[in-house]
């Protein structure tokens, strides 16, 4: 049986002030925020609040190609003009979503350093690396399933659901 962790909407906001000092410290400014639909929609929108920068989005979530794979094309192209991006999600877990956009958008002939990525929550254990992250976890040790403020809404059911899609992750 799964460990549901809920996150508090206050840690929630904490982990997004902590995100948006990483950035604005660092000497790298991305000029868009990306959201990873779904879970990077909203911490996403957060962080546009508290960094001053706009938002867009793109929905690996749903395998929908006109809302994944298209607007990676174009996000690829805006590098091109000078442009740098931040990919938000909310949790590094295996990697596997970060490889693919990583994957699109050097095949979309993405200028090198000009795309990174930050969750709120990053697996050290997972294939692929974050940029900047609020809070660290191993996958190894850590097998709780995180609930975040704006999954809380959706049925135990489904909370249980999407964690039994992923059994390796919290078994």
């Amino acid at each position: 049986m799964p460990v549901f962790t809920d996150i508090p909407q206050a840690d929630f906001v904490a982990a997004i002030r902590a995100l948006a000092a990483q950035l604005a410290a660092d000497d790298w400014a991305p000029d868009f925020i990306i959201g990873v639909g779904r879970g990077g929609l909203v911490p996403a929108v957060f962080l546009s609040h508290a960094s001053g920068l706009p938002m867009l989005s793109v929905d690996f979530s749903s395998q929908v190609e006109d809302f994944s794979d298209e607007p990676l094309v174009k996000l690829a192209m805006r590098t091109r003009g000078g442009e740098r991006l931040l990919f938000l999600d909310d949790i590094n877990d295996s990697g596997r979503t970060i490889a693919h956009l990583r994957r699109a958008l050097a095949a979309a002939g993405a200028v090198p350093g000009s795309v990174r990525f930050a969750t709120l929550i990053d697996n050290v254990s997972s294939a692929e690396r974050v940029d900047y992250r609020h809070r660290t976890i191993d996958r190894r040790e850590t097998k709780d399933w995180f609930v975040f403020p704006w999954e809380a809404v959706a049925p135990a059911a489904a909370i249980a659901g999407d964690a039994a899609e992923v059994p390796e992750r919290i078994a």
